[in-house]
């Protein structure tokens, strides 16, 4: 055994270091960006809140800056956006909302007491979006029901949309009861046209040879 392994000295050296390390890990860790306030089960009852939904007829006051407290963000590529939008949007593309820029914009419209509402093609393509920066903590973030093709439609009779409510029902993409009876239709089409008859046609024997071995 070495001398210098009875040394206290030594000993308490190692362990200050070592008590040390362990003080600076915990110090320089990195904290997460983001910690959530509502539970998934209690940002879905969000969806039962009025408070937390943005109906289509309201935009019109937001058109006609009679409310100016109300931010249209919407979250379609470039592209898409630059084909159509709501006049006044601002374009924030769903893959960029958590970049940090973007999260201090919504930071700072949040502690300005802003209403944020989130668009995008129809309200299923927003309803993450919405879902996530709610639980997070955005109070102030909305879902535009019915998203940018509900306007599109309603945007010359939008006060008249008031008492609509079909966008709650979705539009879907394919009539599909009108393909399955066309189908349907074409298969007892079949089953019913007459069918020609099957010959069968029996080969010939052949003649045996005459004479023997």
């Amino acid at each position: 055994m070495h001398v210098h392994e009875l040394n206290p000295k030594k000993t308490l050296v190692a362990v200050i270091i070592f008590v040390l390390i362990i003080i600076i890990g915990f110090l320089t860790l990195k904290k997460p960006r983001f910690t959530y306030k509502l539970s998934p089960e209690q940002t879905l009852q969000l969806l039962h809140d009025e408070e937390a939904l943005f109906h289509p007829y309201k935009l019109v006051e937001v058109l006609n800056k009679k409310n100016n407290n109300v931010v249209l963000i919407d979250i379609r590529d470039r592209f898409t956006y630059g084909q159509g939008h709501i006049p006044g949007a601002e374009n924030i593309s769903a893959y960029d909302l958590t970049d940090m820029k973007n999260i201090e914009h919504l930071k700072e419209l949040q502690d300005a007491n802003m209403t944020v509402v989130l668009y995008g093609n129809d309200q299923l393509q927003a309803n993450g979006p919405w879902m996530w920066f709610r639980q997070v903590g955005f109070d102030n973030v909305k879902i535009l029901l019915g998203g940018y093709g509900y306007y599109a439609t309603h945007k010359n009779s939008l006060a008249l949309t008031i008492n609509d409510t079909s966008y709650l029902k979705g539009t879907p993409k394919y009539d599909y009861a009108k393909v399955a009876s066309n189908v349907s239709a074409a298969g007892n089409s079949q089953k019913t046209s007459s069918k020609k008859p099957v010959v069968i046609r029996r080969k010939k024997k052949a003649a045996v040879a005459a004479g023997g071995c």
